[in-house]
């Protein structure tokens, strides 16, 4: 009963784990079952123990399990654990590099979710399922135009022309397709039109959401954010109490420069792109949508993007405008105000 760091890889059916003593020498290995591992914890680690896990599929539902024997959890981001991977990758060598995470003194770790936050992420997963019918949308609508071409017929760029020239294909008797082919076309114009139900419905649940959401409508106050971007900055900021400020939040979802920086140089490049490049792009689509509709604006932030585009490249604007969004989004959420263009403008 020594043990007061424990490391665990959890997985589907078989958990890893790896114990400490105080003075950080291996006190217990262990291999077991998904039925058995936590009774083994219990059996072996004094209550109040520390057990760390990477922050994945399944990792909030067995931190509160944890909680509740009187263990403190500790999830840490898998990238901050594969540092600490010594030699070649195997599940024991994860939950030692787990133990050895979690013990570093300005570590940074993942809030466990409750019950009642994960029933909030309903919406976002909609948000997911939206997002994977639209790549399959696309890929529909790729696959049908790549087998036309093969004969002759091609449309103009945009989902909404393809629909259009389906029926014309089918209907046209003179333009080469075979009734082999026109049977598989029809096929596929049946798999696009599902989907884009598919899509409608989906889409409709995510709005209805939004709108019944007082912080998604409090966020549909801000400059180019509908009910999708607010719906999904709602599910994704929480209680924003993750983020300790704004530019935290922003650079989560990877909308701040990246660093490559030596010799006392500093040396800035583009965004990082990290983290969750689905919100990503709804904030840079509804800069852009908001920078190329601002004309006739003369509230402040709208002249301070104006400006910053015709200094800067367009799209320089457009990522700055959207990392503002953020910010702008994480305040409203933090301090549970509505949106200020006031605020707005000072901080432009």
């Amino acid at each position: 009963m020594s043990i007061t760091r424990v490391g665990v890889d959890i997985a589907k059916s078989v958990f890893h784990v790896h114990g400490v003593d105080r003075h950080d020498q291996v006190a217990w290995r262990g291999k077991y079952q998904r039925d058995k591992w936590l009774d083994a914890i219990s059996k072996r680690v004094p209550v109040g123990a520390e057990i760390g896990m990477e922050a994945c599929a399944s990792s909030h539902h067995w931190a509160r399990m944890l909680q509740a024997r009187g263990y403190h959890v500790k999830l840490v981001a898998a990238q901050f654990v594969k540092p600490y991977v010594k030699s070649n990758k195997n599940d024991r060598v994860d939950a030692e590099a787990i133990c050895e995470a979690m013990g570093r003194p300005h570590m940074r770790f993942v809030a466990i979710k409750t019950v009642a936050q994960q029933d909030v992420q309903s919406a976002q997963a909609a948000h997911r399922i939206r997002s994977e019918l639209v790549q399959q949308r696309t890929a529909k609508a790729n696959q049908i135009r790549g087998l036309v071409g093969e004969y002759g017929l091609v449309t103009p760029t945009g989902i909404g022309q393809l629909r259009a020239a389906m029926p014309r294909w089918l209907e046209d008797a003179e333009n080469g397709l075979t009734d082999d082919f026109r049977i598989l076309l029809a096929g596929l114009a049946d798999d696009l039109r599902y989907l884009d139900e598919r899509i409608a419905t989906v889409t409709e649940r995510i709005e209805q959401h939004a709108q019944t959401d007082p912080l998604a409508k409090r966020l549909m106050a801000l400059c180019g954010v509908g009910t999708l971007t607010a719906s999904a900055l709602a599910g994704a900021l929480g209680n924003a109490q993750a983020f300790k400020r704004g530019r935290d939040f922003a650079a989560s979802l990877g909308l701040t420069p990246r660093q490559h920086s030596t010799g006392g140089r500093d040396r800035l490049l583009g965004i990082s792109k990290r983290g969750d490049s689905y919100l990503r792009t709804l904030l840079i689509h509804g800069a852009r949508a908001a920078l190329r509709w601002n004309e006739g604006r003369e509230d402040n932030l709208s002249l301070w993007v104006r400006q910053l585009a015709v200094r800067k490249h367009p799209n320089v604007a457009i990522i700055a405008l959207a990392n503002k969004t953020a910010r702008i989004a994480w305040a409203i959420t933090r301090h549970d105000r509505t949106y200020d263009p006031d605020l707005a403008a000072q901080a432009a």
